[in-house]
């Protein structure tokens, strides 16, 4: 990825690619759009919270990260218990796009091919086309993504970092928006494989919606006596929207000093003692992305310190990994990402 400019905080699109429904289409950011537009696409990201509220009862907090993971342009790892709602809040957040979906059940003989696609011959112009996998798409779905091997797991390694895949030594664009959700059950080990962490690396936050409390599992019971309330689910965005924030979401600021204070906080996962592996300078990108996104949902035009303590708990927890003394005395990554954020000065 080429950057303009020298801060590593501000990686600027020169012009991108994007698909809409029926073709590609190329478009550039000419102005930072005016009041009123800012204004629309926030009423419509309020409307893509309802409808996903209307799906998921009680879960309000990880249903305003999943939103500002795809205002940022990142990807999901949602990993959870069987039957918390992963996959519905998934396809509820496809079904408010109105863009394409589509969805892998990864299982261990899935192959690169089936997600990326293949060169086919043609017998009747006697030459090799290129038949496009599930991957050229806006919303991916990789559920249980962690019961697919090694190698098939890494097929979405370049498609999730740099939007492209490379088949006979040929590069393909991606369709944008484009955005992975993969779901993944901490209970079971027998036939999965850990996903590596160059592959967690790339998902900018990991989410996990745990059991509903009891009012609002009541509610569930009976939001679907008679039906799934998501087939009411209608779109209240398209992939130009989505392109809008994205660019909107580039242009909020950064104070240099909201800046060291991210990096503070990424270079103190390295430092402490019971992390093995500390969070990458990619983990810095993608939390100040992310920062930018919440700020711009939220309606500023600058990023605060407390966007900053809010997003870290989600981007960076996954990041990293602690030793097995730390982990069996069970402190978790998240813990130890809290007390990073709890002992790291602050600036005001």
């Amino acid at each position: 990825m080429s950057h303009c400019g020298q801060n590593i905080l501000e990686v600027l699109n020169c012009g991108i690619r994007g698909f809409c429904g029926a073709g590609y289409i190329r478009i550039r950011a000419q102005h930072t759009g005016t009041k009123m537009e800012k204004e629309q696409l926030r009423r419509k990201i309020g409307d893509l919270k309802n409808n996903l509220e209307k799906v998921i009862r009680g879960k309000g907090k990880v249903i305003d990260l999943l939103i500002a993971a795809l205002a940022a342009g990142g990807n999901v790892l949602m990993e959870d218990v069987p039957g918390v709602g992963k996959t519905t809040l998934a396809k509820a957040l496809a079904a408010s796009i109105d863009g394409v979906f589509n969805r892998i059940q990864f299982t261990p003989d899935l192959l690169p091919a089936d997600i990326l696609g293949s060169s086919i011959y043609n017998q009747r112009e006697a030459n090799f086309y290129f038949r496009r996998g599930p991957v050229f798409t806006n919303i991916l779905l990789a559920d249980e993504i962690n019961r697919a091997s090694p190698r098939t797991q890494s097929a979405l390694l370049e498609a999730m970092s740099e939007h492209q895949v490379s088949i006979d030594g040929q590069a393909h664009a991606l369709p944008l928006p484009f955005m992975v959700i993969a779901t993944e059950n901490p209970i079971e080990y027998q036939g999965t494989y850990p996903l590596p962490e160059a592959q967690l690396d790339r998902f900018a936050m990991q989410l996990s919606l745990g059991y509903p409390e009891e009012a609002d599992e009541l509610g569930i019971l009976f939001d679907r006596k008679e039906h799934d309330p998501a087939s009411d689910i209608s779109p209240v965005l398209n992939c130009m929207d989505i392109i809008q924030i994205h660019e909107q979401v580039k242009k909020i600021g950064i104070e240099k000093s909201v800046a060291e204070y991210m990096l503070r906080l990424i270079r103190a996962t390295r430092s402490d003692s019971r992390v093995m592996l500390g969070a990458s300078p990619r983990a810095l990108l993608i939390l100040s992305r992310c920062c930018q996104a919440n700020a711009f949902i939220e309606g500023r035009d600058f990023v605060l310190p407390d966007d900053v303590k809010y997003l870290a708990k989600a981007v960076l927890p996954h990041r990293i990994v602690i030793d097995n003394k730390t982990k069996y005395s069970g402190v978790t990554p998240l813990a130890v990402i809290t007390e990073i954020i709890e002992t790291t000065k602050v600036p005001v």
